[in-house]
């Protein structure tokens, strides 16, 4: 007698194995069996004839890190058959700090609110992820950035040896304490600082413990060379496990970059360097808005930037860099950059900055650095979007067996404390995106291997060892869905959108998902138990 049975639906068990009919047997919150269960009984008999029945889909890189604490219900995630995140990437993680007052400064998308945010160390951090019901379960990453300001504050330097040294015995202590990897963001604050001298020590300790070195790379458009030969460089010399994050160029890259970058890839596996890579299922690239300064802008924290931003001479000269995160803003492109998230501007959500300009009066960089300055002290949960990335890139990424399929958003929900958050213009549908865009409409890759670029890709590599795949002895992350209709519904005009196409979810055995609504349910767990 099973607790629950799946019966009769169209089993993609992740493996990339060909599809089959079957039935899946779950007890007390595990897969026991999948096959012929007709002559087997349960406490609960699910007819999920014409669907599909695949494992939960792991989103191996979001910046959830905080709106999990505000929220935990992952109703952005949940709704489209997501039931493991990752987060900590980018080098933006909410622990290890200083102080309580800090942590407000390095949590992305910080909520105030009735949540518990007393934290100091990253398993305190965890503790408090425990302590809420969460909708998916967690993974979460220690950033590089989070550990240089606990060192070093918002200094304009990368660290010494001994300040480096101390870096590098945080990281090894937060992976004591539940960290699954290591991470960096060398486009942000303060990464940008850092070079490989910096960055190895640290990924030294991911490498004595088995654990990932996931890295936003420095550049990815006319330098894209450097930037992926730094993060290679970094991982050869440490014996760190590399993960690109988000590998496809951005504008003002080369047209062969993504080709030439996979060959440089190859050559250094060929030389024992442990790579893989992962892209978001999106033409549309989404950052923070004050990634768009320099780094000496950057300095001393928020108020030294405000002040910045109020300076007229100030202003001019963070307009004249020459060098801005995105190349798309030199070229002055702004119909192609739109506002995504905003707290004292969201009237201006989804318009392009072409259209804010006009609308203000202004040149439309000016618009850019004034909404920043009006966020104040929010500034850093300014989001913005561009049309930076190219299909041919993602289809040549999607075609390499190593390739797993990421959000980089966050989990929200339309309604509650998080509301008027938005992490991306595919939050509320990356996964459904990729199903329905690359798989069915544009058969860039077989349902079979498309469903295992969001399942067991991203558990093999993360090191899940029982999730990721529909087999007997496996926890019951679960998503039933129905290939034919699975949609994301989000656009720029109306990114609160929930995706369809989603019939039931299990998140360790338990429905979080049924009948295309949402349950009560929260049975995600933090993840922090890791072997060496």
């Amino acid at each position: 007698m099973f607790d629950t049975i799946l019966r009769g639906g169209t089993v993609i068990d992740g493996t990339g194995r060909a599809a089959f009919a079957g039935d899946v047997g779950i007890t007390r919150g595990k897969i026991v069996e999948v096959g012929d269960l007709d002559a087997a009984g349960a406490a609960n008999v699910i007819d999920v004839t014409g669907l599909t029945v695949a494992p939960g889909f792991i989103d191996m890189h979001t910046h959830s890190d905080f709106t999990l604490i505000a929220d935990g219900r992952a109703e952005s995630q949940v709704h489209q058959g997501v039931t493991t995140e990752v987060v900590g990437q980018c080098g933006i993680s909410c622990a290890p700090v200083c102080s309580h007052g800090a942590i407000k400064s390095v949590s992305p998308w910080y909520t105030e609110g009735p949540h518990r945010a007393d934290w100091r160390s990253f398993g305190d951090y965890l503790d408090a992820l425990e302590h809420t019901e969460l909708g998916v379960n967690v993974m979460a990453f220690v950033g590089h950035g989070t550990i240089h300001r606990a060192v070093l504050g918002d200094q304009l330097r990368a660290g010494e040896p001994h300040e480096i040294s101390e870096m590098a015995r945080m990281v090894d202590q937060a992976m004591d304490e539940g960290a699954g990897g290591f991470s960096t963001g060398l486009e942000y604050w303060p990464g940008i600082l850092a070079s490989p001298e910096h960055l190895v020590p640290m990924c030294e300790v991911a490498a004595k413990r088995g654990r990932l070195y996931a890295t936003h790379v420095r550049n990815r458009d006319t330098e894209y060379d450097l930037g992926f030969a730094e993060a290679i460089s970094t991982a050869r010399q440490s014996g760190a496990r590399l993960q690109i994050s988000h590998i496809q160029p951005k504008f003002g890259a080369p047209r062969h970059a993504m080709e030439h970058t996979l060959e440089m890839i190859e050559v250094a596996r060929r030389h024992d360097v442990n790579i893989a890579f992962d892209v978001i299922p999106h033409d549309w690239n989404h950052t923070l808005m004050a990634a768009i300064l320099p780094k000496w802008a950057q300095e001393g924290g928020h108020a030294a930037l405000l002040a910045r931003l109020k300076d007229p001479e100030a202003r001019e000269k963070i307009k004249a860099n020459p060098k801005p995160m995105w190349l798309i803003v030199k070229a002055r492109k702004w119909q192609d950059v739109v506002l995504l998230n905003a707290t004292e501007n969201k009237d201006l959500i989804g318009a392009d900055f072409e259209e804010i300009g006009r609308m203000r009066g202004v040149d439309p960089y000016d618009a850019v650095l004034d909404i920043l300055l009006e966020e104040g002290d929010n500034l850093s949960g300014a989001i913005w979007s561009s049309k930076s990335f190219k299909d041919d890139d993602v289809d040549l990424c999607l075609s390499q067996p190593e390739c797993a399929v990421i959000s980089d958003t966050v989990a929200v929900a339309n309604e509650g404390i998080l509301k008027d958050h938005v992490g991306s213009l595919s939050g509320y549908g990356w996964a459904a995106r990729f199903l329905q865009y690359y798989v069915r409409d544009r058969n860039v890759l077989g349902l079979e291997a498309g469903v295992q670029k969001i399942t067991s890709v991203p558990a093999r590599r993360l090191g899940l060892a029982d999730r990721g795949s529909l087999l007997p002895g496996y926890n019951a992350d679960i998503c039933v869905f129905d290939p034919a209709t699975i949609t994301s519904n989000a656009t720029a005009r109306d990114l609160r959108r929930y995706a369809s196409g989603i019939a039931h979810v299990l998140v360790n055995g338990q429905l979080s998902m049924h009948n295309g609504a949402r349950t009560t349910v929260n049975a995600g767990r933090v993840l922090r138990d890791f072997a060496a």
